[in-house]
Order: C-alpha cells, then sequence, then structure tokens
C-alpha cells in the first residue's frame, strides 16, 4: 500500500467530530521523535536517518590450528612485486612440461618463449639481482634480454614419380638398336628427397605486431634419382648412361628484415627485407613465384586492409637438376623490380584487389650458359642461335576472396615491352601479350565445385616486329589442379626446336618454348595457351581429403609451331588431362601429411600430330607420391 493511500484510508475512518489531533507535550514529542526512525528502519531496510548509528555485528573469529598466516603489507614493496617469469609461468604451474620434440605445445625452439641461458646458478644470481629469469646467451652477440625468440623448422620432402611423355630417339645412339622410331618409349622414374631446415631468430613478441628484427636461414638439401628409356634425355653426351642420381644443397632463405616504424595502434607498419628471400608477384604464381635474392619495402595501412610492396631483385643462378638456388656461381643478369598494392573489401566487401606493375630488365645477350647436364640453356637451341637481351613491362590486377558464397580467384596481365633480338627475324620486336585467368567455386557442406579458364596469348606472325606470345618469369601455378594435373607437373620435350627446348615447363602451365623454366630466358615467340576446366574437392573427415580434375588444353596460335616444324598446318587442340588426389593428414595438422596423386593425358590432333608413342596406347600418365614430415 502506499503511503497517499494510507493516508486516505487512515482519513476516511477517523471520527468526524474531531477537527484536529490533540497537542503533545514536550517530553512525549522527543520520545514520539526517538521511535521514528526505529519503525522506518523496520520497514524499509538498510534506510535510517543522518546522526543515527547502528550497532555493528559481531565479530567472526576463525580457528584454523596449522594454517600459515598471510605476510604484513609492510612486507610487499609498494611499487613492485614479485612475478614469476611470465612465459614459463605455466610450466611453473605444473600445467605442462615443455619437450623439445613437441610442437604442439610450448617450445623454445618454435619461437613460443624467449631464448634463455639455463643453468640454475645464473637464474639465481638474476633472480637476486631482481632481473628476469630469461636472458639472451652472450655467445649470440644480443644486448638485449628476455625479447629474443628462437625458431627451427625442419621439414622431410619425399616424391616417388612414375611417369611418362614422349622422348625423342637419339640421333647417335639408342637404348633399343634396331629402333627406327622417331620417339621412343615413354615410361620413366623421379625419386627424389629433400630435406629442408631453418632457422630464425626474431627479436620481439609477433602475436599483435611484426617483428622488430629477423634473421633468417633456411637451407634445402635433395637426393635425386632419374632413370628414363633412352639415351641423350639425360645428358647430352650419347655415352652416358639413362639413369642418373645426384645431389645439392642450396640455400633457400638468407634475409635480414628490420621493423622500421608503426604507423598506427593497430601495428600498421613499415618494413625493410634484404637477402634470399621468397616474392610472390601475385595469388596464384602466375608470373613470378620464387626465393630470389633481393631487397623489399613492405608495409600495411588502414588497420591492415591496405597493404604494399617494393622491391628489387637479381635472379640466382639454379642447380639444373633439383632447381635449388646455387650461391656458388654468380648471379644471373635478369633483375626484377615490383610493386604493388593490395586493398581488402573492395571493390565489395569479401574481396581483395591487387593493382601490380612488374619490370623485368634482362641482360643476358652475351652469356652462354650450359646446364650441368651438357645442355645448352642460353642462348635456347631455337631460332637463330643468338643471344637476347629484353625489357618488358608487365600490368596486373588481381581479386581473390569471395562474393556472397561464391569463392573468386582471378588475374589479368599485360606484357608490353621489346626484344632486342627476335629469334625468327634476327632483329628488334616490340612485345604485346595478354594474360587472363579465373577460378570459381561454390561450396555446399563438405564439398567444393571449380570451375576454372585461362587464356595466354599465342603469336600469330613469328616474322613480323611483335611478339605476341605471354610468356611469365619463373611461374609456378596454383591453379586447376596445381602440380597433380599432369600437363602442369610434366615437361613436354619439343624435338624439332632441339633437345633442350620443351613446349611447357615443371610445374608451369604455359606453352612457352623454353630452354629451361629455371635456367632460360622468357620467350615470346610461342603458341600460347587456352585452358577450360572443372573440379571438385570433398572434405571426407578433417583428415581426409579428395580432388578431381578435367582439363582440357588448347594452343591459341600454332603459327610459331609450324615455323619450327616446316609443317603447313598444326592443329590447336592439345588435349584432355585428367586427375584425381588423396590426402592424408593423420593428426589433423601439416606437420604430416601424405599425398597420392594420379594423372592421365589424352592427346587430341594438335599434340598427335607433333608426338607420338612407341605402342598401341597413345595415353600418358603420371602418378605422384609425396610425404611430408615437418617440425
Amino acid at each position: 500500500m502506499t503511503l497517499a493511500a494510507g493516508l486516505l484510508s487512515l482519513i476516511a475512518t477517523a471520527p468526524m467530530m474531531q477537527a484536529e489531533p490533540p497537542v503533545a507535550e514536550p517530553e512525549q514529542q522527543v520520545q514520539q521523535g526517538e521511535a521514528g526512525p526505529d519503525a522506518e528502519d523496520a520497514l524499509i531496510d538498510g534506510r535510517r536517518r543522518p546522526g543515527v548509528e547502528k550497532e555493528l555485528p559481531d565479530p567472526i573469529i576463525q580457528d584454523n590450528p596449522g594454517a600459515v598466516r598471510a605476510p604484513p603489507p609492510e612486507a610487499f614493496p609498494t611499487d613492485d612485486f614479485p612475478v614469476p617469469d611470465r612465459w614459463r609461468l605455466i610450466e611453473s604451474l605444473g600445467v605442462v612440461k615443455e619437450r623439445w620434440f613437441d610442437p604442439y605445445h610450448q617450445n623454445t625452439y618454435k619461437g613460443d618463449r624467449p631464448i634463455c641461458i639455463p643453468t640454475d646458478e645464473e637464474q639465481a644470481r638474476r633472480k637476486a639481482e631482481g632481473k628476469p629469469r630469461c636472458a639472451t646467451p652472450k655467445f649470440l652477440g644480443l644486448k638485449s634480454e628476455g625479447e629474443w625468440f628462437f625458431v627451427a623448422n625442419a621439414i622431410s620432402d619425399t616424391v616417388v614419380e612414375p611417369r611418362s611423355f614422349p622422348i625423342p630417339v637419339g640421333v647417335q645412339t639408342t637404348e633399343r638398336p634396331g629402333s627406327n622410331d622417331v620417339f621412343g618409349r615413354a615410361d620413366s622414374l623421379v625419386l627424389a628427397q629433400t630435406f629442408i631446415t631453418g632457422f630464425a631468430l626474431i627479436k620481439g613478441s609477433t602475436a599483435y605486431k611484426p617483428p622488430d628484427v629477423e634473421y633468417r636461414l633456411t637451407l634445402a638439401t635433395q637426393v635425386n634419382h632419374v632413370d628414363v628409356p633412352e639415351r641423350r634425355v639425360l645428358f647430352v653426351e650419347p655415352s652416358r648412361s639413362s639413369n642418373r642420381t645426384d645431389y645439392f644443397i642450396g640455400v633457400q632463405e638468407a634475409f635480414v628484415d628490420y621493423h622500421f616504424r608503426n604507423t598506427s595502434d593497430r601495428y600498421d607498419f613499415d618494413s625493410g627485407r634484404i637477402g634470399i628471400q621468397p616474392m610472390q608477384a601475385d595469388f596464384r604464381g602466375f608470373l613470378f613465384q620464387d626465393n630470389q635474392l633481393g631487397v623489399r619495402l613492405f608495409g600495411t595501412r588502414d588497420n591492415n586492409r591496405v597493404q604494399y610492396n617494393l622491391g628489387a631483385f637479381m635472379r640466382l643462378e639454379k642447380d639444373t637438376n633439383s632447381g635449388l638456388n646455387d650461391v656458388t656461381q654468380t648471379p644471373r643478369s635478369d633483375y626484377v623490380f615490383f610493386a604493388n598494392l593490395y586493398r581488402q573489401d573492395f571493390p565489395v566487401v569479401g574481396l581483395t584487389s591487387q593493382v601490380s606493375v612488374t619490370y623485368n630488365m634482362n641482360r643476358e645477350a652475351g652469356d652462354i650458359e650450359i646446364d650441368d647436364n651438357g645442355f645448352p640453356v642460353r642462348p635456347a637451341l631455337l631460332g637463330d642461335l643468338r643471344g637476347r637481351d629484353y625489357d618488358v613491362v608487365y600490368l596486373g590486377y588481381a581479386v581473390d576472396g569471395r562474393i556472397g558464397r561464391l569463392n573468386l580467384t582471378g588475374q589479368l596481365y599485360g606484357a608490353f615491352g621489346e626484344d632486342r633480338n627476335s629469334i625468327f627475324t634476327s632483329r628488334p620486336a616490340d612485345i604485346a601479350a595478354w594474360f587472363a585467368a579465373a577460378e570459381l567455386s561454390y561450396d555446399v557442406d563438405f564439398m567444393r565445385f571449380r570451375l576454372s579458364g585461362l587464356f595466354a596469348s599465342g603469336d600469330s606472325d613469328p616474322e613480323n616486329n611483335t611478339e605476341a606470345g605471354f610468356d611469365a618469369i619463373f611461374e609456378n601455378p596454383i591453379f586447376a589442379g596445381a602440380d597433380t594435373s599432369y600437363w602442369i607437373r610434366q615437361t613436354i620435350p619439343f624435338a624439332g626446336g632441339g633437345r633442350a627446348v620443351s613446349i611447357n615447363g615443371r610445374n608451369g602451365i604455359l606453352n612457352s618454348l623454353r630452354s629451361s623454366k629455371e635456367q632460360g630466358q622468357s620467350n615470346f615467340n610461342n603458341p600460347g595457351t587456352i585452358l577450360l576446366g572443372a573440379g571438385a574437392d570433398f572434405d571426407l573427415t578433417p583428415e581426409i581429403r579428395l580432388s578431381g580434375n578435367a582439363n582440357h588444353l588448347w594452343f591459341d596460335d600454332t603459327a610459331t609451331l609450324q615455323a619450327l616444324r616446316n609443317e603447313g598446318s598444326i592443329p590447336n587442340a592439345i588435349g584432355w588431362d585428367l586427375s584425381m588426389a588423396a590426402i592424408w593428414r593423420p593428426k589433423a595438422t601439416q606437420n604430416i601429411v601424405f599425398r597420392l596423386s594420379g594423372a592421365v593425358f589424352d592427346p587430341s590432333d594438335g599434340f598427335a600430330d607433333l608426338f607420338t608413342q612407341a605402342g598401341n596406347d597413345d595415353r600418358y600418365y603420371s602418378v605422384l607420391f609425396n610425404a611430408i614430415f615437418a617440425f
């Protein structure tokens, strides 16, 4: 009942003849005033009039025999409290125990905690001096304490690859005396074991910001064995056998990364890197994806929504049989300058756009380079056999991301420049070539369905003063099945242009007629490439994925091939490339990965016109078993 309702009820029940209440004596007023707060306190808990004091509650007495009393407040310093090493607090509490071989939990060798001096005496001394328990070892020559992290990486990459491709019979001799075929047997075998070891020293916690300084070194050691059915495929000398075992150690990374500054509270930054480092010109590796010697300035803006790269590279020579960097040789006179800019959520939310300018300046006209197997690679055994200089600028635009539930990646390139010596005319020629690729995919539960398309322009008139065949600098495309695809994985020798010239390159998709992707020069007198494909990925479990791809390939224009083979006409259709792959990750991580794939190539008229296979079956195959163990 409210106060107003109570008053109205009281007035209504009072006697009508009583006009006003009686006046109380002063002592009686005081007694009524003292009783007022007690009545209010009983009605409304916690309310009292100012000046009225309540009695304190009874003290609580705890009797706990044997308990250790807390130290008094004066035992603690007022400005500093002893806190255990925060990097090893979880181990001090017994929650986890570090094991050097376990990369799944806290591990000093994986950069989870700063590197420290492990001796008990040193730890006790530093504790007594009030210093952190963690200190950088003096032998490293690093001055800052408690801020340097060490990262070790070790990867074992095993490849077993039975395959077949058209192999020309040597002019001088053959493994099968009495054989009159132009092309011999096609079956061959590749075995390769690569060990990658990497080490890095990093200053600064990198959970939310880039490192202040990073030193990194990565070495790759490979042992490979190849067995083919014909001579003069592995070695230029016809007296050499048709199998080869080789090994090589390459320096794949050796750089210093320095953080210049942060430009915002969200750790937008500017950094520089110098040395042998990875470089990828676009999202899918169509133009240039390699580890090369260079200097790069990079950073972010607008809360990492804008990213930029500026760089210059001098290409290193590669080992012929492993494809690894050979730092014992003088770097090539082949220079790459690039600038690119990424913008997230442009032109629509979910898509990242990239614009790029890449300049390739080649000055190897005076070089004569013979590979480790005795085959000339610069200049290539094609056309007038003269050395070449060229300048080419690639203007590119790329997108990668999604629009709603539709995943999209796409790339456009225009290549413009000058070739100082065309292999057909021995005169300077302009370069004007085009490239476009796109892949759409759509996810349905555990399935992804893909459509792929690619166009690289070909040269329609090799005798004019314009070279219109598109070629990359060093391609390694993750597209249309990648190295599961037969055409991307295998190299098809072009017998009409010499033993050391191929239609395409290993782990490449372009029909560029180069002597070698690793050691040769770009060639803009080529027939071009057209690809249409479809594929699907099925994530059956977190550990198992199945993938399938079906691609059809064409030459854009066969005029270059007709000139080199002295043929009146060569059809454009290359053939069907069908492949399947299974990936098994036993621990649902990338530390242990097994992959088994198989591909069949069914030639069409254009390929059959150029090559034939000894035997009844004109189809070719590629099987790839790959086992990766990473620490």
